[in-house]
């Protein structure tokens, strides 16, 4: 076999890097998972498996990379000991092949907590630091948060080091999960979709009061920077968290020293899991001995002297009620299963993700099966297959018509998901869409944001697009009556309106919500066409020969075009605002931009970043928004931050503010 990947490998392996990279936003910063474990846990596996074929991958590749880069919302601080992940193995095969690797064959079997990592440095005894993992290099600056929490000591007691970071788990118990979501549901808040995700939110605030008023806990299980080491084994080192004032998970601990009893502790604990009171995924298998597991060392992300031996999703068997079709804001239409409640993990589960038309056919589910629903990662309910079938179920037929506003469905070619293509009529996707016209980069409307819409829309003064703009003079008298507004917020409210009528062509094609269609193609259509009716008159077969527009993107630009309803809600908006035609871009051939790639960073004093951006596009600059290699100028303005510093390591070029103004200002 040939030790260099093709192209189709590495299209696969970049594109599986990039899911894990917003996977792991979503999770580690942002406290709201978009997959389930298992969805994860599959390709990371498969990532690893082609950097396991292809070594070359592995630089920066998913055996390199640990949670996610540190939230700008936090102060951040290196990590003085890198906090890793550990190794997942999902089978006994998986575990034998590390197990069988050990010289020696006495392991510490721990429960995996299904919490947020934590690291809480100790200096003479006194907490001085906590960190959240974030990037695993460094960490979120959480330290008065973990104050709050009463199972992490403010003081350690007994005989400790002089500086250690203790490192752990802070986790929910399952009913003090269960209370919070009570409470938030009685004051109208969100609720949290697990007890992960209420711990992760929970931590992870700038107000520690916030923090405080919630029910956390905590387990320590492992160190980092120590100043000195008195223990042999790693359970040893619980004995002396205990000591310290630290709880662990001692009571539900074992030893192993073969394949079979390590086997039989995860079927015993399997067995436990719906009793133990907090959520847990799996087990942690660790070698004992501590000079050992120092001698072992680390992968680039990962000890070798532990893993994780995941759990299955946790799963039950319910009745399939019913399925019903929701429409998102950006038209896809979404089946829902409708289940007879039951508990999973802790969690009373009532629907289920069915994610499109081919997943139901695929799981050949009818209305009145008995089906296996899991909870995979403790996240987002799914029905993996059916249990038993019922002979009066009844099949489902997917709507040929948006069950909203009977617009017309379609399915592109090969796509998956179903799409309400009434985009600018249907009122599921209204709020979203609307939002989306009233934004910095469309039609920029100040006064008008999400919730001041979704009163108007409430109460019939907003129905589409066109009527913000007859929204003051129908309707002023009645908003300055409205709680929140005056004279002055209505007369500013008006004065941006006003401003809004006039806009650019590439501005009115972001802001009208074309599926595909971003700032960058709106600008590609606006300078190949110039005008608004050439491009809304534009065949499918000229759209596809302008470079940067794909089939599919020529698709849907032709299909929303050709929509009846979205030509009525254009031709009702037209009457109300007036499209200036693009002017073309010519780029100049002595220019000292012309061709060049160019990044923006910092702050401009006399321009805004998309002020700078546009006249450098028309002067045919190509403005990207990273750095690379292939960069050849960068424009930093004050604070520019690791962009600039990037830069510098490349050797690119770099121009200030007056080395624009100096540009511009060339005879």
């Amino acid at each position: 076999m040939s030790n260099t990947p093709d192209l189709f490998i590495l299209a696969e392996h970049a594109e599986l890097l990039k899911k894990l990279s917003e996977w792991d936003i979503a999770y580690h910063q942002n406290d709201a998972p978009v997959v389930d474990d298992a969805t994860y846990d599959a390709a990371k596996k498969r990532a690893l498996e082609i950097e396991a074929l292809y070594p070359v991958l592995s630089k920066n590749g998913a055996s390199t990379h640990v949670g996610a880069a540190v939230s700008s919302k936090f102060k951040s601080f290196q990590h003085s000991v890198p906090m890793l992940s550990i190794s997942d193995v999902f089978d006994e095969a998986e575990v034998a092949d590390w197990f069988n690797k050990l010289a020696d064959k006495e392991v510490f079997i721990e429960l995996k907590v299904d919490g947020v990592s934590y690291s809480a440095r100790y200096e003479n005894g006194v907490l001085v630091r906590g960190l959240t993992r974030g990037s695993g290099v460094a960490g979120e600056d959480i330290t008065e948060n973990l104050k709050t929490i009463s199972d992490i000591p403010k003081q350690l007691s007994g005989d400790f080091p002089d500086v250690i970071e203790v490192r752990g788990e802070v986790y929910m118990l399952r009913d003090d999960f269960l209370k919070l979501n009570e409470i938030a549901a009685e004051k109208g808040d969100k609720s949290f979709a697990n007890p992960r995700n209420a711990a992760a939110g929970s931590l992870r605030q700038l107000n520690p009061k916030i923090t405080a008023s919630r029910r956390l806990s905590a387990f320590g299980y492992t160190y980092g920077e120590l100043s000195r080491r008195t223990w042999q084994t790693q359970s040893e080192y619980f004995d002396k968290l205990e000591s310290w004032g630290f709880k662990t998970t001692r009571q539900w601990a074992h030893h192993a020293n073969n394949m079979a009893d390590i086997q039989a502790v995860y079927n015993e604990i399997m067995l436990q899991r719906a009793d133990i009171p907090f959520d847990i995924d799996g087990l942690v298998i660790k070698v004992n001995d501590v000079d050992l597991q120092e001698k072992m060392g680390c992968r680039a992300n990962s000890p070798r002297w532990e893993v994780a031996y995941k759990f299955p999703a946790a799963r039950a068997i319910t009745t399939l009620r019913d399925i019903t079709v929701q429409v998102g804001r950006t038209g896809v239409l979404t089946p829902v299963a409708e289940l007879e409640p039951i508990n999973i993990g802790g969690v009373l589960v009532s629907r289920a993700t069915l994610h499109n038309a081919d997943e139901i056919k695929r799981l050949n589910i009818h209305i009145g099966d008995k089906v296996t629903v899991q909870r995979a990662g403790d996240v987002i309910p799914q029905i993996v297959g059916v249990a038993e079938s019922t002979p009066d179920a009844e099949p489902f037929a997917f709507p040929d018509k948006c069950p909203v506003c009977g617009g017309a469905v379609v399915q592109e070619s090969g796509q998956v998901a179903r799409r309400c293509i009434n985009t600018l009529g249907c009122p599921a996707q209204r709020i979203g869409e609307l939002e989306h016209f009233v934004s910095r980069k469309g039609f920029d409307i100040d006064g008008l944001g999400t919730k001041q819409l979704e009163l108007f829309i409430s109460k019939g003064w907003i129905t589409n697009a066109a009527d913000i703009f007859t929204l003051i003079s129908l309707h002023g008298d009645e908003i300055k009556r409205l709680e929140g507004f005056g004279d002055k917020s209505v007369s500013n409210l008006n004065a941006s309106i006003e401003k809004a009528r006039d806009i650019e062509l590439h501005r009115f094609l972001f802001a009208i919500g074309i599926p595909e269609v971003g700032e960058v193609t709106a600008k590609i259509l606006a300078r190949a066409f110039g005008d608004l009716d050439s491009v809304r008159s534009a065949p499918s077969w000229k759209l596809k020969q302008i470079d940067g527009i794909g089939e599919v993107m020529a698709d849907e630009i032709v299909s929303f075009f050709t929509d009846e309803h979205n030509n009525k809600v254009l031709d009702d908006l037209l009457s109300q605002v007036r499209v200036k035609s693009a002017a073309p871009i010519v780029e100049v051939a002595d220019s000292p931009v012309a061709g060049k790639k160019i990044v923006l960073t910092g702050t401009l004093t006399n321009y805004t970043r998309d002020e700078a951006k546009e006249i450098l596009e028309r002067m045919g600059a190509k403005v990207q928004g990273s750095v690379s290699a292939k960069t050849d100028i960068v424009l930093a303005g004050a604070d520019a931050g690791s962009k600039l510093t990037k830069a510098n390591e490349l050797g690119i070029q770099i121009w200030s503010e007056q080395d624009f103004d100096n540009l511009l200002n060339q005879k």
